[in-house]
C-alpha cells in the first residue's frame, strides 16, 4: 500500500482508536506512525495496543512504526479537598509542598524543586496558562502569589514555570519503568518529553543502546538555548507547541516551530510537528478553515510528519480526522509551487556519503527516472536520502525490520523488508523487482541504486547506480 504523499502522519492510540480494528481503519485511512502515550494507561493496556499496531501492519501490508512516549517530569498540582476551587483576581495563594488537600487559599505542590527557582516577581502558569499566579515571597519549600488571572483550579492541573529551568531529571522513575517495558515489546521510536538539556537525551541513549530511535520533545525554553548539542544527541525531534506554547509568547511559537524544522532538515533527523493541529476535531466531524492551513503550512516547511493527538485518542471522530489529514498533505504536495519550497538551502555536510546521496537525488530528477532504491542495514542511508528531499519515491530496501518500521516516520520513505543479497547485480535486480512490485516504477523506467559494499556492513553509501525495468 503506498500513499500518494511524502509527509506522514502520526496518530495518538487511546480508548477511541486503539482496538484492533480500528488500528486497520486508521492505518487504511493514512496513518504512518502510532503514539502509544505513557502519561496514561496500564502496561497491560498499551501491550494489547502495540500487537494491534503489528497485526495491522500486516493487514496493510506495509510497516508501521510504534512511538513510545514517556510521561517525563510533568509538574501538577497536588488535590483540592472540593476538587476544585474558585480564585479572585488580586486574591493571595499559596504553593506549598505540603500533601494536605488545598483550598481556596492554598495548595501543594509535591515536587520541591520548583521552589528552589522561584524569585519574587516570578511568574507561574497553572492549567496550561489558564490560571497566572506571580510569587511575592519564597523560601524552602513554599511561595506566597498574588492571582493575576483566572477562575478555576482543580486537582492535578499542570504547572509551568516560565524561562526557569527546573533542576529535575528528564527520565523518572515511572518512565524508566516504562522505558524498559517499551523496549521489551521493541518499539521502534522512544520519545522523551521537557528535555531541558543534552545531557537528558545522553541517558536515554545510554540505557536504550540503540534497541529504538530517540526523539526529543521540544517544549522547553531551555531546550532551545541548548538546541545544537541535544539535536547532536537525537535521531528525531518533535515540535511540541502544548507546553511550548504556555511558556512562550504565542507570536514566539510559529518562529521557534519553523527554525526547529530548518535545523531537523539541516541535520538530516526527521522532524514532527506536534499539538492541537485538528483540535475541534476532537468533537466536530470537520476542521477549522484555521487548523487546515495550520497542517498544511507544517506541509510546506518540510515537517517530516504532522501528528494527532486527543483528535485520535479520545475523540469522537478518529477516523475522519486522518482522513482529513491525509486529504491536506495530499493536496499540498500536488500545489505546483511545492518542489522548490522542498529544494530549500542547507549546507552540505563535506562526507563522500553526503555527495553520493546528493548526486542520487539530482539523478533521479529526470523525466524517465520512477524511484530511487535505497539499500540500508541501519535506516541512516534512506534518512541521508530524505533529506535531500527528492520528489521521486525512495524505496528503502532492508533486510532489518526494525529499521523498516523505524523509516515509516521519514518523509517521503516507502521501507521494504528483503533478503540480503550478495552482489552488484543481485542487488541490482532486487531493487527493480521490488519498485515494480510495490508500483513505484513502470517497465522501462529507470531506478536509482543507493547502496554500499560490502553489503550487509552498516556504513557510509559507496556505489551509485542506474538499473532499468526491462520492456514486456
Amino acid at each position: 500500500m503506498i500513499r500518494d504523499r511524502r509527509a506522514r502522519i502520526v496518530a495518538t492510540l487511546g480508548p477511541a482508536s486503539r482496538e484492533a480494528g480500528k488500528v486497520v481503519q486508521l492505518a487504511l485511512a493514512g496513518a504512518d506512525v502510532f503514539r502509544v502515550n505513557f502519561s496514561h494507561g496500564t502496561h497491560e493496556a498499551h501491550a494489547r495496543t502495540i500487537a494491534n499496531v503489528r497485526a495491522a501492519e500486516a493487514a496493510v501490508g506495509r510497516p508501521l512504526a510504534v512511538l513510545a512516549d514517556l510521561q517525563g517530569p510533568k509538574i501538577r498540582l497536588g488535590e483540592f479537598a472540593d476538587r476544585s476551587v474558585r480564585l479572585k483576581v488580586g486574591q493571595d495563594f499559596r504553593l506549598d509542598v505540603s500533601d494536605e488537600p488545598g483550598d481556596a487559599s492554598r495548595v501543594g505542590v509535591p515536587l520541591a524543586e520548583v521552589f528552589s527557582v522561584l524569585r519574587p516577581g516570578s511568574d507561574i502558569l497553572l492549567d496550561d496558562g489558564k490560571v497566572r499566579l506571580r510569587v511575592r515571597r519564597n523560601g524552602p519549600g513554599f511561595a506566597e502569589t498574588e492571582v493575576l488571572s483566572g477562575e478555576t483550579l482543580s486537582n492535578h492541573k499542570g504547572l509551568n514555570l516560565p524561562g526557569h529551568a527546573i533542576p529535575v531529571p528528564a527520565l523518572t522513575a515511572k518512565d524508566r519503568e516504562d522505558l524498559a517495558f517499551a523496549l521489551h515489546q521493541n518499539v521502534d521510536w522512544v520519545a522523551l518529553s521537557f528535555v531541558q538539556r543534552a545531557s537528558d537525551m545522553a541517558e536515554l541513549r545510554q540505557i536504550v543502546q540503540g534497541r529504538a530511535a530517540v526523539l526529543a520533545k521540544i517544549e522547553k525554553p531551555a531546550a532551545i538555548e541548548a538546541l545544537d548539542e541535544i539535536l547532536d544527541l537525537c535521531d528525531g525531534v518533535m515540535v511540541a507547541r502544548g507546553d511550548l506554547g504556555v511558556e512562550l509568547n504565542p507570536e514566539d511559537v510559529p518562529v521557534v516551530q519553523k527554525s526547529l524544522v530548518r535545523a531537523a532538515r539541516t541535520r538530516g533527523i526527521p522532524v514532527i510537528i506536534a499539538t492541537q493541529m485538528l483540535e475541534s476535531m476532537i468533537h466536530a466531524p470537520s476542521p477549522t478553515r484555521a487548523e487546515a492551513s495550520d497542517v498544511a503550512g507544517a506541509v510546506y516547511e518540510g515537517a517530516d510528519a504532522v501528528m494527532l493527538s486527543a483528535e485520535t485518542a479520545a475523540g469522537e471522530y478518529p477516523l475522519e480526522a486522518v482522513t482529513i489529514m491525509n486529504r491536506i498533505l495530499t493536496r499540498v504536495e500536488q500545489d505546483p509551487r511545492w518542489p522548490e519550497l522542498m529544494r530549500a538551502e542547507y549546507p552540505i555536510e563535506d562526507a563522500d556519503a553526503d555527495a553520493l546521496v546528493a548526486a542520487a537525488s539530482r539523478a533521479a530528477e529526470t523525466a524517465s527516472t520512477a524511484c530511487i532504491a535505497a539499500f540500508t542495514t541501519t535506516g541512516r542511508t534512506a534518512m541521508r536520502l530524505a533529506r535531500e528531499r527528492p520528489l521521486q519515491p525512495t524505496l528503502a530496501l532492508t533486510p532489518n525490520l526494525h529499521a523498516a518500521r523505524m523509516l515509516a516516520l521519514v518523509w517521503g520513505v516507502e521501507a521494504r523488508v528483503v533478503p540480503q543479497v550478495g552482489d552488484a547485480e543481485e542487488l541490482a535486480k532486487l531493487a527493480v523487482d521490488q519498485a515494480l512490485a510495490a508500483e513505484l516504477a513502470r517497465p522501462n523506467q529507470r531506478v536509482i541504486i543507493l547502496a554500499g559494499l560490502p553489503m550487509g556492513s552498516p556504513g557510509a553509501a559507496n556505489i551509485l547506480r542506474i538499473a532499468h525495468a526491462p520492456r514486456r
